[in-house]
């Protein structure tokens, strides 16, 4: 015969996979929020770009471009 179903148990176990899972999204990392390395010397190079006024507006672009 099959082993009896124990509610009691299985509202233990759901109630530490809700804590565990709480601490997972408390705890997780935002993908979006990771430089890779070339991203993080491609944010320096633009910050120096842009320091130095080497930088094109997009207005300006627009007309170099004739839109």
């Amino acid at each position: 015969m099959s082993e009896a179903i124990n509610s009691k148990e299985i509202i233990y176990e759901l109630k530490a996979i809700k804590e565990n899972l709480e601490f997972i999204k408390t705890h997780m990392v935002d993908i979006d929020s990771i430089l890779t390395e070339e991203d993080y010397f491609s944010l320096q190079e633009y910050r120096k770009e842009k320091d130095s006024d080497r930088l094109t507006s997009r207005e300006d672009l627009k007309r170099e471009l004739e839109m």
